[in-house]
């Protein structure tokens, strides 16, 4: 478990998997800037068998309770494999400080536990909750990414954001980490 201030982070289990396709099957949670799709429980699976390294964590409060989730996942690029992130927390608990919160704890875990020179999201551009997220955490938006994701029937343009390892320098929450047993 990954521990922060307010919210820890913890590796989603195989017993996890139907909270986690009950997330991304509610358009509600998954967010109106997120495709609209449904999947079954076998199609959550093979997203996180796959080819990517997706790594889902829940987003948990002091109390157990889950509130969202934030995976990092590998992006095949011509120079390499890329470490990318990406989140959503149920709306009841947004606007708390929790998302940026948990996106720092991941920042944290990834400079330290990999060899990465930089983290990268994206987001749609009419998402100002989360561009606000990674600014928080020291990302920085690079550029536009022009019609890049499909939703809801229309192309949307991103921005890209990032943090490089010298930007990071040291840990900013993440005190220390527990293994389960």
């Amino acid at each position: 478990m990954l521990e922060g201030k307010n919210v820890n982070l913890r590796i989603m289990e195989q017993e996890d998997l139907p909270q986690l396709a009950e997330w991304f099957n509610k358009p509600e949670v998954f967010g109106e800037y997120n495709p609209l799709r449904q999947m079954a429980r076998t199609e959550v699976e093979k997203i996180l068998e796959g080819p990517n390294e997706l790594k889902p964590f829940f987003v948990e409060k002091k109390d157990g309770s889950k509130i969202g989730f934030i995976a990092h996942f590998c992006v095949l690029h011509v120079g390499g494999r890329l470490l990318e992130i990406g989140y959503s927390l149920v709306p009841s608990e947004r606007r708390k400080g929790y998302c940026s919160e948990a996106v720092e704890i991941m920042v944290d875990y990834l400079f330290l536990s990999r060899d990465a020179m930089r983290v990268q999201a994206t987001t749609d551009v009419r998402n100002l909750g989360s561009q606000k997220v990674l600014e928080k955490a020291g990302f920085k938006k690079e550029g536009t990414i022009r019609k890049v994701f499909f939703i809801r029937g229309d192309w949307r343009d991103a921005f890209l954001y990032s943090v490089l390892r010298e930007e990071w320098k040291e840990p900013k929450i993440l005190a220390r980490t527990k293994v389960e047993s």
